[in-house]
């Protein structure tokens, strides 16, 4: 390989024996295609279904995802074939439309390409396969409108909604406590729903944290530290090979949040103003502690709450006493 200039100054490169390379073509090319929407299928399909395995993700930032959900696990992976990156909007219109069946959908359209594969191999035209699963797509329709069950349901009577919420969260990571979530998602889609219509625009529907709108009398600890474990300022390397070693390690992290939430709840605060993030599990020891937070304040914003509360703005947790508080 050789790297050259073009009349203008662009550089471009050469490579060695270029001439030899060709363009794969007729069925070559298909089966080329096929395998690599086979190939994203095959990733996807052990983690289909009820009983289906979480997928662990890492993104090259060094986060790590772990889910079962098609449409996250195809959106975090880095797919550079055409077919691949098909599949990939094949998952996510599927969630834009549904908001289920993301993983599927992708399994199902593998597996019609894998049996068209077979069909191109016989000789018969990549249209006529076409057609055929065009037919074939009226047939199955045709029958599953003639098996499918229809159900009444109303404001007074929403038991039918309630179970059929509740197979899509089977596979989820509610699926202990999948009654109480389906009656919550029922109830939200219901007061927003447009039932003479039957329309519904989703994006009424919020969810939040449950805090707190309201404190009269407030002591405020205004934090400019992370709630959050300790990170190393070098680059570090932590190897977890066995369940002792992540009980352990998670066991330190908690008793990190411990102190420090206890830490502002031995000084008297009743509420925490903090210049960074919170971790999702200090978030649910704040609230299991009756202790209200307010995260991602502006560095000006402390400063002018600090003025017109009183208090001092903390940027250690061993700082903190009850003088240093805001009211």
């Amino acid at each position: 390989m050789a790297l050259a200039f073009d009349e203008f100054g662009r550089p471009f490169i050469i490579l060695r024996e270029q001439e030899q390379k060709t363009r794969l073509r007729g069925l070559d090319a298909q089966k080329a295609n096929i395998s690599a929407g086979k190939a994203v299928a095959r990733i996807l399909r052990s983690s289909l279904g009820p009983k289906g395995m979480d997928k662990m993700l890492q993104s090259p930032d060094g986060d790590v995802t772990i889910t079962n959900d098609g449409a996250t696990i195809l959106e975090q992976m880095d797919v550079d074939n055409q077919i691949g990156k098909l599949m990939v909007e094949l998952s996510r219109s599927q969630d834009y439309e549904i908001g289920d069946g993301t993983t599927g959908v992708v399994v199902m359209a593998g597996a019609l390409l894998e049996q068209a594969e077979k069909l191109l191999e016989r000789g018969i035209h990549p249209i006529r396969i076409a057609e055929g699963y065009e037919m074939a797509t009226r047939i199955a329709v045709e029958h599953l409108e003639r098996v499918a069950y229809k159900f009444e349901f109303g404001l007074n009577d929403v038991e039918p909604l309630v179970q059929t919420c509740m197979t899509t969260l089977s596979s989820k990571i509610v699926n202990r406590c999948k009654r109480s979530m389906a009656e919550i998602a029922v109830k939200a889609v219901l007061a927003v729903a447009d039932l003479g219509r039957k329309d519904i625009n989703l994006n009424l529907i919020k969810v939040e944290g449950k805090m707190p709108k309201q404190i009269e009398d407030a002591k405020i600890a205004i934090l400019t530290c992370p709630v959050e474990p300790p990170k190393p300022k070098t680059k570090h390397k932590v190897d977890i090979d066995t369940v002792e070693k992540f009980q352990t390690l998670r066991k330190q992290e908690q008793k990190y949040f411990d102190d420090m939430v206890q830490k502002c709840k031995d000084v008297g605060a009743t509420l925490v103003i903090c210049q960074w993030g919170f971790d999702d599990e200090a978030n649910h020891l704040l609230m299991h502690r009756n202790l209200p937070a307010v995260r991602w304040a502006g560095g000006v914003e402390l400063e002018l709450i600090a003025i017109a509360t009183g208090g001092r703005i903390v940027p250690r947790f061993q700082e903190l006493t009850p003088e240093k508080l805001g009211r």
